[in-house]
C-alpha cells in the first residue's frame, strides 16, 4: 500500500472514504459512523494523513477573507428574483387557459374513444335479431310452395325421379 492518501482503498471506496471524511469534518456522521471512522484512523496512517490534509484545506478556507457585498448588489438581485417570479406568474397565467383546453380536448377525446369502443362492442357482440329470418329466406320465399306438399314422401319421390339434381344433388334426401 502507498503512502498517498488518495490511493487509500479500491478505486469504488475512495469517494466513500473521501465523503465520510468530509462529513466526519463537518460533524455530519453518527455516533456508530464516527466510531468505526476513528477506529479506522487509529490504524490506518495513510487515511489519517488524508484527513489532515482535508483538515488543513478547512482551516485555509475559514482564513479566506470574505467577499462584502454592497447594498446595491443586494437589491439588484432581490429586483431581478422578484421579476423572475413575476415572469413566472405571468407565464403561468398565460398557459393557464392552454391547459385547462388540453385537459377538455383530452377529456373529449377519451369519452368520443370510448363511445366508438362501446359501439364497436355492441355491434359485434349483440345478437341480431334479423340474422336468423336472412339465413331462412330462401324457406320463407318458398313457404307457399312447401305448405302444397302433403309429406316427406312425395319430396323422395321427386328426388328419385332427379328433379333435384340441377340445384346440387345431395345423397340421402
Amino acid at each position: 500500500m502507498s503512502n498517498d492518501p488518495y490511493h487509500a482503498g479500491t478505486a469504488d471506496e475512495l469517494p466513500s472514504i473521501e465523503e465520510q471524511l468530509v462529513a466526519y469534518l463537518d460533524g455530519e456522521l453518527d455516533d456508530e459512523s464516527s466510531r468505526s471512522l476513528e477506529q479506522r484512523l487509529a490504524t490506518d496512517s495513510t487515511l489519517r494523513l488524508q484527513l489532515g490534509r482535508l483538515e488543513r484545506t478547512w482551516d485555509l478556507l475559514d482564513q479566506l477573507g470574505r467577499a462584502e457585498v454592497g447594498e446595491t448588489f443586494t437589491r439588484t438581485t432581490i429586483e431581478m428574483v422578484a421579476l423572475a417570479a413575476e415572469q413566472e406568474q405571468r407565464q403561468e397565467e398565460a398557459e393557464r387557459p392552454i391547459r385547462r383546453r388540453r385537459r377538455l380536448l383530452g377529456a373529449a377525446a377519451g369519452i368520443l374513444a370510448s363511445s366508438a369502443a362501446g359501439f364497436v362492442l355492441v355491434w359485434a357482440l349483440w345478437p341480431n335479431p334479423n340474422r336468423q329470418l336472412l339465413e331462412d329466406l330462401p324457406v320463407l320465399e318458398s313457404l307457399d310452395e312447401y305448405q302444397q306438399i302433403d309429406g316427406i314422401e312425395f319430396l323422395e319421390l321427386l328426388h328419385e325421379r332427379g328433379v333435384f339434381a340441377g340445384e346440387g344433388d345431395h345423397d340421402g334426401v
